[in-house]
């Protein structure tokens, strides 16, 4: 696979958000760990293209952020708007969830990454 290395700056700081996981991130880690999901490879906290992402399945290109409350706010959606466009620019699909989606319907939460990760996997065959 074809990547730049991240700065040792990006690897240690992921290094320590591996340890310091949210509630959500913690739940959404026990489904898709070792390959729980529809037999998905999920790494958390990587680094890409000089950001973190919460969640990678590296083998379909694919990134899930739990995001929270401060999320919402004005200048965090531009933020998260452009650090989603230069993530889809490398050829990764961001899927954002919710906290509360993610503590209150894991159930559904885990369906979408599957029903997305089928689709990519499906474009994927076609190319």
């Amino acid at each position: 696979m074809n990547h730049k290395p991240a700065p040792p700056q990006n690897r240690t700081f992921a290094k320590s958000m591996r340890s310091a996981m949210t509630e959500a991130e913690l739940k959404l880690w026990n489904e898709v760990r070792g390959n729980r999901l529809m037999g998905m490879k999920f790494r958390r906290q990587m680094p890409i293209g000089g950001y973190i992402a919460d969640f990678a399945c590296p083998s379909l290109k694919l990134i899930v952020e739990i995001d929270g409350s401060q999320h919402g706010r004005d200048g965090k959606l531009r933020a998260d708007a452009s650090r989603s466009a230069a993530l889809e620019n490398l050829g990764w699909e961001v899927l954002r969830f919710w906290n509360d989606d993610v503590l209150n319907d894991i159930g559904n939460v885990c369906q979408h990454i599957v029903l997305v990760a089928e689709q990519r996997k499906t474009a994927n065959q076609r190319r």
